[in-house]
């Protein structure tokens, strides 16, 4: 028995509902939505009831679209809540787990790999890009809440998330390079110089001009005597979209491209501001003529941001119920949990740890850095990519038992965590 689309509409709008109603319920449980997804897609599908089934093999275009779509949404939304102004000094610790510790995790993954799992060497560094990124849309407990937020730890595992999906890019490559997929070139400059040095590069070099030059035309627009009203969903998205198609056209990091856009928007738009407030101070001061001195302005980065929210809540209802609907009983076996706590466990902590060496980071931020290492929609996207990309089946779908199980086992055992223990932390805080 599979469900009509009737009986689709019906489930999902009465899942809507509930959700829509039970937020004080859920603040008030140590559960997150994601569990709360996952359990339904669970019970729903082949797992407990068999109402439906989804076969990410045989659907991996589809969820590529899905995935790829929720994390540029995910990662423009993290973008524009980075604090202003831009710093070095605070963005070192971020910068360091997007570099390093990425770097680190991929490989002790990929150890992992070949001598726990038997996988070849390709394939175990395909499995490290995978699962080492931390996900922007599954982690919104543990993210900055809005603009300006400044907890350091919400910042840092914030600004880790919309880093490391561009920076796990070049670590996809070289797995799928070895699989023979991909084009390394001799002795692996063309990897070096394009999927790593150009891809990391020219992304943010787009991402800067393109948010810059946005929020300076917006500004103008809106200024006097232009005074145009603007639409800031539709310039949030078409940020986006042409960010991304223009970086990807271009061979160089998408992802890391939308991330920065929305920070260089932010950055800017906040930068235009504070002049505009200095300048009509100035001007109320000489008693010349001033207009909106004081006044709200209207920015494309907030007023944007209530829709990308909006999207992030329904992209991950939709994912995770998929990925309930994906698992089957003989999904849980002893390799793929065994991945999971050495993810979790091992090689998150030890990478967490070796990149903040040097840094002033607060002990108990290292600690919940090292925990908090959400896993999701990130690297289901990267999985995707790759069976895209032609990975033979067996690969796939064992890479897909392993993915999966991770995913799922993060969502439980950090979505039961994160509730205690950021309250443990807020307490201890002067």
């Amino acid at each position: 028995f599979h469900m009509s689309t009737a009986q689709w509409f019906l489930f999902v709008g009465a899942l809507l509902l509930i959700m829509g109603v039970a937020p004080t319920l859920l603040k008030r449980l140590p559960i997150t939505p994601a569990m709360l997804y996952l359990a339904v897609g669970m019970l729903m599908g082949p797992t407990v009831l068999g109402l439906f089934s989804f076969n990410p093999l045989k659907q991996s275009a589809l969820l590529e679209l899905l995935t790829e779509i929720a994390v540029l949404i995910s990662l423009f939304s993290a973008g524009v809540k980075m604090p202003v102004p831009f710093s070095l000094r605070q963005w070192r610790a971020p910068l360091l787990l997007a570099s390093v510790s990425m770097a680190i995790t991929v490989g002790l993954v990929a150890g992992f790999g070949v001598w726990a799992l038997g996988l070849p060497l390709g394939a175990a560094v395909l499995l490290g890009a995978i699962v080492a990124p931390t996900d922007p849309v599954l982690a919104t407990e543990v993210q900055s809440r809005h603009p300006g937020d400044r907890d350091q730890l919400r910042f840092t595992l914030t600004c880790e998330a919309g880093l490391n999906d561009g920076s796990a890019y070049p670590f996809a490559m070289l797995g799928l390079g070895l699989l023979g997929l991909h084009t390394l070139g001799a002795n692996g400059m063309q990897w070096v110089l394009v999927d790593m040095v150009w891809s990391t590069l020219g992304g943010v070099a787009i991402g800067v001009a393109c948010g810059a030059l946005l929020a300076r035309m917006s500004w103008w627009l809106r200024g006097e005597p232009q005074r145009h009203e603007l639409l800031d969903d539709f310039l949030g998205l078409g940020l986006i979209g042409a960010v991304y198609g223009l970086s990807v056209w271009l061979s160089a990091g998408g992802f890391l491209a939308v991330f920065f856009a929305a920070v260089a928007l932010r950055q800017t738009e906040v930068r235009l501001a504070r002049h505009a407030h200095v300048a009509g101070v100035r001007r109320l001061v000489t008693k010349a003529p001033v207009a909106c001195v004081g006044e709200h302005v209207s920015t494309v980065s907030e007023g944007s941001l209530v829709f990308k929210e909006h999207a992030e809540r329904l992209s991950e209802l939709v994912l995770v119920l998929l990925l309930g609907g994906s698992l089957y009983l003989n999904s849980w076996s002893w390799p793929a949990v065994g991945l999971a706590l050495f993810v979790f466990f091992v090689a998150r902590p030890v990478s967490v740890m070796l990149g903040l060496i040097g840094t002033r980071t607060l002990t108990p931020v290292r600690g919940m850095t090292g925990w908090f290492g959400v896993r999701g929609i990130g690297s289901l996207y990267y999985l995707m990519y790759a069976i895209q990309h032609g990975l033979p089946e067996d690969t796939s779908i064992q890479l897909i038992q392993l993915t999966l199980i991770v995913v799922t086992l993060s969502i439980v055992l950090h979505g039961i965590s994160v509730k205690p223990l950021m309250s443990l932390v807020s307490d201890r805080r002067p």
